[in-house]
């Protein structure tokens, strides 16, 4: 256990070496505020929770951004110290080839983990300081920094089993890409065509459940957008929340184990990788 959180605090120790922490806060925090202060105007006309609005679309956001700050984070975890010559150094140390993967996942993890944390934190101050406690929906503010953490993680899990399962430095990257678009953006695309191709007659409920269960962004989205009545109400999601047929423990669940099976994975194919 100490070897592995020594794999992690070097991890951290490279994160802020490289700006990678800074970065990736400025970023989130930047986005944030600026999604707070151009959402003010619509929060007086509809008389919206201003927390409910921001939830809606800091929801949205991060399953654009998130997922890509974690690949960017982890696709040359293993790959990167093979081309870097480090890779046998690395495992000439005392520590198992699973303690390498937990090391480095549980820092990558605290990197993104920190940078969330100060960044949403940041814009939960300034909602606080321009509504304070007239805004209701602050559980659902928490769950959403709370998630999206877990969210990074299964990317950064995902990342991980990219850089083991490759040779090069490029080819992860590129991977990395394909799997940011697939999960992001094609995968819902191509789901809404088999349901239009299908009209009801093959797909059930629980099939389609268990479809968007298999997306970690769809899973996310799920348990902020319909676990909350004010939220749902400003996504469009008021039915789901209601007939609940997917409850929040469920979709936590899935995420869960989004980062478990990579690491599982990354575990088995690193254990039978040549250096």
């Amino acid at each position: 256990m100490k070897a592995m959180l020594l794999m992690a605090v070097q991890e951290i120790r490279n994160g802020f070496r490289n700006w990678l922490v800074l970065a990736t806060t400025l970023v989130l925090a930047a986005l944030a505020l600026s999604i707070i202060f151009l959402g003010s105007a619509p929060v007086g006309t509809v008389e919206a929770d201003p927390i409910a609005l921001t939830v809606v679309s800091l929801a949205s956001l991060t399953i654009f951004l998130v997922p890509l700050l974690a690949l960017m984070l982890s696709f040359d975890t293993v790959v990167g110290e093979a081309e870097r010559g480090t890779l046998l150094l690395l495992l000439s140390y005392p520590l198992s080839r699973w303690q390498i993967v937990a090391g480095k996942f549980l820092g990558q993890t605290a990197i993104l983990s920190l940078a969330t944390l100060i960044g949403y934190g940041a814009a939960g101050v300034t909602l606080y300081a321009l509504h304070g406690e007239a805004a209701g929906a602050w559980p659902a503010f928490v769950r959403l920094i709370c998630s999206s953490v877990l969210l990074g993680a299964a990317f950064i899990a995902l990342g991980g089993l990219v850089s083991v399962a490759v040779r090069e430095r490029a080819t992860a990257a590129g991977m990395a890409v394909g799997i940011w678009l697939v999960f992001v953006l094609l995968y819902d695309g191509a789901l809404l065509a088999v349901l239009v191709a299908d009209q009801g007659r093959f797909l059930s409920p629980a099939v389609l459940d268990l479809l968007l269960l298999l997306n970690p962004t769809d899973a996310y989205r799920l348990y902020n957008l319909a676990s909350d009545s004010r939220v749902a109400t400003l996504a469009g999601l008021t039915g789901i929340g209601q007939t609940g047929a997917i409850s929040p423990v469920l979709l936590v669940t899935a995420l869960l184990g989004w980062i478990a099976v990579p690491l599982g994975l990354t575990v088995f194919v690193f254990q039978r990788r040549q250096p």
